[in-house]
């Protein structure tokens, strides 16, 4: 423990290091009195050559966090006189961290509070800098979203990720899942668009052998897979509505019937979905059971688009490209130019953009030229389309440079049509095409 200000009652700062996170005693006036040793290591000691007052050392602000723009747990503590909890992005050693913050009160016997525990657990799941390993954004939007992921994830309630197709539901069931106390278990998914309703329960509850024709040796579901995790449920809109009853009564009581068996079997689960369909409205229409609706609506977390949270897109971009090739890098006006891209379809589509872009570069610095020429490529109409019409000289030399790029990923993926079609955004027959056109008559 160490103890920052004089005045300090040394008995009530000794409480710090009974608590198992970084904690740090605050007085009214927002100075920091004392820290933990847990705090020490995770945090670093504080500049004692200016009084310490919490929104400085956390921060860098000149002023309480509620008048710079952010929600501040000590006033909301001192109004509502009990604790409270906010996400804030923290200063640590090591760059910026998100950081969940629980401001604890400290009454005197009058009743009057003088004092402040501020315990600070660090979400691990997510992080305000580059990474391949985490979410990544700093954004209020980004932001809202994580608070909501770290209250919920210790508990057991069902979750529904709500939000546009590619803005990244996935990763927020895995940070759900990670987060949890069923992180060290099984995390399972089943992609519910485009199956059929034999595939699906098959999928879901597996099939005994002689079930069907071809089913020759027993086969296990992913309900069984999911046993002691979580079990996530992608595009859940997309379940068959006959199938929707089975899966409500496993939701509902944890058993199920492999296909072609009559012994019924168990599973414990933590159910995440996910949709980017309005749910509510298909219940109206009768599309989806109400009453599945409702269990799986338990705790709802909306997903933004990527166009709400503009000022991640230079973070996730790089974060991307990492992954995409350790050899090139995003130059100063080619994020600038990134960050006023519309991006329709969201994280993936900054991912195809990103490929684009590393296939155009004839270098490993990708400029604002080489994103713009990137971009071209996806909104030219002829680049998805069958349809003839006349063309003009600039349009030609596009289709050269499309076509260009289609076959050095032809190239570099030896010769995979369905992984080259998937990276530029195209179908298998416009692909094919694309390369038909190029060779010599």
């Amino acid at each position: 423990m160490e103890i920052i200000a004089k005045d300090t009652h040394a008995d009530v700062a000794s409480m710090l290091d009974g608590f198992e996170y970084p904690a740090i005693l605050v007085d009214t006036d927002y100075r920091i009195l004392a820290t933990n040793d847990l705090y020490l290591e995770t945090f670093g000691a504080i500049d004692r050559s200016t009084p310490a007052r919490c929104y400085a050392v956390s921060h860098g602000y000149d002023r309480p966090c509620d008048q710079a723009g952010e929600d501040c747990p000590l006033a909301a503590t001192l109004a509502s006189g009990k604790s409270e909890r906010v996400l804030h992005i923290h200063q640590t050693p090591r760059g910026p961290e998100h950081v969940d913050v629980e401001m604890r009160p400290l009454k005197s016997p009058d009743g009057e509070t003088r004092y402040f525990v501020e315990l600070l657990k660090s979400v691990p799941v997510a992080g305000a800098i580059p990474s391949d390993q985490q979410m990544v954004g700093k954004s209020v939007a980004f932001n809202k979203m994580l608070e909501l992921i770290t209250r919920v994830a210790p508990d057991n309630a069902a979750v529904l990720l709500q939000g546009e197709s590619g803005t990244g539901k996935e990763l927020a069931a895995r940070a759900i899942h990670q987060a949890s106390r069923r992180g060290d278990k099984s995390l399972v998914t089943l992609e519910c668009a485009g199956l059929t309703e034999s595939l699906f329960e098959s999928e879901l509850f597996g099939y005994v052998k002689g079930a069907f024709t071809g089913a020759n040796y027993n086969r296990p579901g992913l309900a069984q897979a999911a046993n002691g995790g979580t079990l996530f449920l992608d595009e859940v809109g997309d379940i068959p509505l006959p199938l929707q009853v089975k899966l409500l009564r496993l939701i509902e009581t944890g058993t199920y019937r492999p296909v072609g068996s009559t012994t019924p079997q168990s599973s414990d689960f933590r159910l995440v979905c996910a949709t980017h369909r309005n749910l509510q409205q298909m219940v109206q229409q009768g599309k989806f059971r109400e009453d599945l609706y409702y269990r799986i609506n338990v705790f709802p977390i909306h997903v933004p688009r990527l166009q709400q949270r503009s000022e991640d897109i230079p973070l996730i971009a790089v974060a991307l490209l990492a992954q995409l090739s350790s050899q090139h890098k995003l130059m100063a006006n080619a994020l600038s130019r990134l960050q006023c891209h519309p991006f329709e379809g969201n994280v993936r589509e900054l991912r195809n953009l990103l490929s684009r872009a590393v296939v155009l570069s004839a270098n490993p610095r990708i400029d604002a030229e080489v994103i713009d020429r990137a971009i071209a490529i996806g909104d030219h109409q002829a680049f998805s389309t069958d349809t003839e019409r006349p063309t003009t000289t600039d349009e030609v030399d596009l289709d050269t440079l499309q076509q260009n790029y289609l076959q050095t990923l032809m190239e570099r993926y030896q010769g995979d049509r369905t992984k080259v079609a998937n990276i530029a955004g195209i179908s298998e027959r416009t692909l094919y095409r694309k390369l038909e056109s190029r060779k010599p008559d």
